[in-house]
């Protein structure tokens, strides 16, 4: 009698620790892809920034030349 109330506590215990471990898997998913997106969208904006800064200096030449003066004081 006891080992059958016994089985079926540790059946509920290891049901439960499953449960909980397949929650955490999945909120650690999420949690990777929302980084994964975040990530992703500052990228697209350094490249944006990039890119309008060498518009707007004249071409990549003149984006160095003018990155260089302002960091050398020149």
């Amino acid at each position: 009698m006891k080992t059958a109330a016994r089985e079926k506590r540790e059946s509920r215990t290891s049901t439960a620790t499953s449960s909980r471990q397949l929650v955490q898997a999945e909120v650690s998913r999420g949690a990777i892809r929302a980084l994964t997106v975040a990530g992703g969208l500052v990228a697209l904006w350094v490249a944006a920034c990039i890119v309008g800064g060498i518009i707007v200096s004249g071409g990549p030449v003149a984006l160095v030349k003018g990155w260089f003066a302002a960091v050398t004081g020149m």
